[in-house]
């Protein structure tokens, strides 16, 4: 996969969509997210400041892959179901002058997403970081998600897993 440039708060950083990447216990992972699909249609979340996005966060301490998207899901969208992996994004600082070797985040790091098949749908509380959720046709993804190209990619593979 060509990777493409991302504009992060400042940072030019590179980020290569990697489907089925294998994980080990050695891979940085920083964050996980969902596809959420119920009926054919995508969820989607506005998370104050950053506007429409698929689910997902950070890992708490100790926290599985699978143990974290269930709650981010939960916590962002009040939704429960079924998991499967897709694949990582490749989060690379290399080509980012800005870049601080002692910050928060590695030189090379990676995002895994998973495709939730929505099985429970909750009454939305807006408890956490979410302002809203929205239930939206793929096709109306790529004009709705406040991020990178690589969404429409990650879309798509997740379409294809059902």
């Amino acid at each position: 996969m060509k990777p493409i440039f991302a504009n992060w708060g400042g940072h030019n950083v590179k980020l290569t969509w990697m489907p089925q990447m294998k994980i080990s216990e050695s891979t940085t992972i920083t964050s996980v997210h969902a596809v959420c699909i119920q009926d054919s249609k995508v969820l989607l979340t506005h998370i104050q400041n950053r506007g429409f996005n698929y689910l997902g966060g950070h890992l708490d301490e100790g926290e599985s892959l699978e143990e974290a998207i269930v709650r981010e899901v939960y916590e962002e969208g009040y939704v429960r179901g079924t998991i499967k992996y897709i694949g990582a994004i490749e989060v690379s600082h290399e080509e980012n002058s800005k870049f601080d070797p002692n910050g928060k985040y590695p030189l090379i790091a990676y995002q895994a997403f998973f495709r939730m098949d929505i099985t429970e749908c909750l009454p939305f509380l807006r408890e956490h970081e979410s302002i809203t959720r929205i239930w939206v046709e793929p096709t109306e993804v790529p004009y709705i998600l406040d991020d990178h190209e690589l969404s429409t990619i990650i879309l798509k593979d997740a379409i294809a897993l059902s």
